[in-house]
């Protein structure tokens, strides 16, 4: 996922910024304008977002506060050829990755598009853990699930079995199935994944 979406309304910057990502092995998806970009993408859109601050209708603040309310988790460097520090303040505190003057030197440029990337990748990586972790709980029954909040507590089986009034047996059978469908092999490690460790 080398993803950059490059909304500049100066058609040399897009040209310019968009080659050196492409030499250098990025997808470049090129916009003239924050209207056009936020139409192109949706809440599950990947990568980073080389954003200038001022252009005709929407301004790059107005697109990132768009984005925001979409729930985009694209990771957006703003360009600017008019920055000022207050701008640039504003931008990190609302969440913006970095805040790059134009001209921007082209080694500086692709060092943080890569840091950014790492972010969007690590996102990424976080989601999808997320979602199979969300599969997995939903695959356990309530009597599994009971079994499992007695194992995260350190009980033993026999203890388990006195609580809930059931059979050893039956207890190691609920905590054998919880272990297989959370693909853990001990409390230990059934406790690490759900605390996200």
């Amino acid at each position: 996922m080398k993803t950059v979406y490059l909304v500049d309304d100066d058609i040399a910057v897009r040209d310019s910024l968009g080659l050196l990502l492409l030499s250098h092995g990025y997808t470049v998806h090129a916009f003239e304008g924050g209207e056009e970009f936020l139409a192109a993408i949706d809440a599950g859109s990947e990568g980073v977002v080389l954003l200038d601050v001022r252009m005709p209708g929407l301004s790059g603040p107005e697109v990132f506060r768009q984005m925001y309310e979409l729930g985009s988790e694209l990771i957006v460097l703003f360009l600017s050829g008019h920055g000022d520090i207050p701008m640039a303040v504003q931008a990190i505190q609302q969440g913006a990755f970095d805040f790059l003057e134009k001209p921007c030197s082209e080694k500086k440029l692709l060092e943080r598009v890569n840091d950014a990337l790492e972010v969007a990748i690590g996102r990424h990586s976080v989601r999808g853990n997320q979602q199979l972790l969300e599969k997995r709980l939903a695959s356990i029954t309530p009597r599994e699930r009971e079994v499992m909040d007695w194992i995260l507590q350190g009980k033993l089986n026999k203890q388990i079995a006195d609580e809930m009034q059931i059979a050893i047996r039956t207890v190691e059978v609920h905590r054998a199935n919880v272990f297989a469908k959370m693909g853990v092999r001990s409390a230990l490690d059934l406790s690490q994944l759900l605390l996200g460790h």
